[in-house]
């Protein structure tokens, strides 16, 4: 079954028939769109505005059809394949034909499809909200999805280098709008007031943005960091509460990124973070030559709900860490004084990992006169564990932030684990309070720094008219 319509003809799905009447007409619109010899922007936009109008449902069933049955075809590729076989590669200019045949015929037609998409007005957006669609419904455990977010990565891969980025600083002279952007987007330390942000700006608190000139208004990722005469250790040392003034920090020598955020979910896992911190590190030496070091203090997501607690509760066959090495980190003294003071405010359960499972799901232990002093050395002891040891199916990092910053080269050590640095509900309920510095030498740092640095021009933007 092919494709109505004129010029190449793109395979329709077996069960073609079934699919939704609304899904088959914005089917139909993408197989006219890779059919044709020239881009039809007029069948873009409607591309864009019928597949809008489709429900959650109906999309998904889209995005299946465009990564299962929109592909190339045998028939396509069989001649110019059998053309590069019988040609010699001693015949540089008969082979480089031949060569630039078979890749114009192995060229999905879901690549057509985007890249005609990305070129239209706001089409950078709209591509982006796909394949943060797509990466949600894989999250949800959605297969059969992998052709399509890989050709969508592909091609924002490209559209993400070789100047199409751009540094900023954002300060006290950026825009309203800028900065309430910025308070909007913080997702690793939240801010309840605009006013928060006087705290995160100044002369030794600095915010850098990367943007991407078809979205010259916001920021794809930004970057927050605190300068430092050594490793800060607590992000109430970083932001304190209450606000108020503070004295600069004067000579420092170390500069903290205590928190990344991607504004785009659909630009997750595309390396922008790596670019941020490669380029950021260059401004920040420039500005203040005294900085020797550049280190991270960083959350440890899933520590609790994902690692600690269901070792606790038994759940440990895919980890390194069982349920007994737990209980014998913590020595016999500690674990006494435990549980007496356990039994002292009410508690009823016998065993020590019971125990722990009552105690450390409510963030007042930290507040407690017996538990942080029996608890620090054994959770400091098991987060080291998780961030350096615990690896997945792939041999990553189990932890997804300890899999970005070493996979860049930095370095953690057992003594980089912080107890107590982040108090807050959500920072005890994450990951027991915990932090961590990734620290980045300047070895590690130069080889990004020579990748990056060709690709990204720095300066502030003229005002927009």
């Amino acid at each position: 079954m092919t494709r109505p319509g004129d010029g190449e003809t793109t395979p329709l799905p077996v069960n073609w028939s079934q699919m939704k009447k609304r899904v088959r007409q914005v089917a139909e619109l993408a197989s006219r769109v890779s059919s044709g010899e020239t881009t039809d922007r007029s069948l873009l936009e409607r591309f864009r505005q019928h597949c809008g109008e489709l429900t959650p449902e109906q999309r998904l069933e889209l995005f299946h059809w465009l990564s299962a049955e929109f592909e190339i075809t045998f028939g396509r590729i069989e001649e110019p394949l059998a053309r590069m076989r019988s040609a010699s590669e001693l015949d540089r200019v008969g082979w480089n034909e031949k060569v630039r045949e078979l890749r114009k015929a192995v060229a999905s037609p879901r690549q057509r499809l985007l890249e005609g998409l990305i070129n239209t007005t706001g089409g950078m957006e709209f591509v982006l909200e796909l394949r943060a669609e797509i990466l949600d419904a894989q999250k949800n455990g959605e297969a059969g999805l992998e052709a399509l977010e890989e050709d969508i990565a592909h091609l924002l891969n490209r559209w993400c280098q070789h100047g199409f980025l751009f540094l900023e600083e954002i300060d006290f002279a950026s825009s309203f709008e800028t900065i309430k952007f910025l308070k909007d987007r913080e997702m690793v330390h939240p801010m309840v007031g605009l006013e928060e942000m006087g705290q995160r700006l100044g002369e030794d608190r600095m915010c850098f943005a990367l943007y991407h000139v078809v979205m010259p208004e916001e920021p794809v990722v930004f970057i927050e960091v605190a300068l430092s005469r050594g490793l800060l250790r607590s992000i109430h040392d970083v932001i304190k509460e209450g606000g108020g003034a503070r004295r600069p920090i004067k000579s420092p020598d170390t500069a903290i990124f205590y928190s990344i955020n991607n504004t785009q979910n659909g630009l997750a896992g595309l390396g922008l973070g790596k670019v941020l911190i490669a380029r950021v590190t260059e401004a920040l030496h420039e500005r203040h030559p005294s900085l020797k070091t550049y280190s991270t203090l960083s959350p440890i997501p899933g520590f609790w709900p994902r690692y600690l607690r269901p070792i606790l509760e038994g759940k440990d066959e895919r980890f390194k860490i069982k349920r007994a090495d737990v209980i014998k980190r913590i020595p016999v003294k500690s674990q006494q004084a435990i549980y007496d003071r356990y039994r002292d405010l009410g508690g009823e359960a016998d065993q020590l990992a019971e125990v722990l499972l009552a105690v450390l799901a409510r963030p007042a232990w930290i507040e407690d006169s017996v538990f942080p002093r029996c608890l620090q050395k054994p959770l400091i002891d098991l987060a080291y564990t998780y961030i350096a040891e615990e690896k997945d199916s792939r041999g990553r990092p189990l932890n997804p932030v300890a899999g970005f910053h070493l996979g860049n080269g930095a370095r953690v050590a057992r003594s980089n684990i912080n107890f107590a640095a982040n108090t807050s509900a959500r920072g005890l309920e994450e990951s027991c309070g915990l932090m961590v510095n990734y620290v980045y030498s300047q070895k590690a740092l130069g080889p990004i720094g020579r990748a990056v640095r060709s690709l990204l021009p720095w300066g502030r933007r003229a005002p927009h008219s």
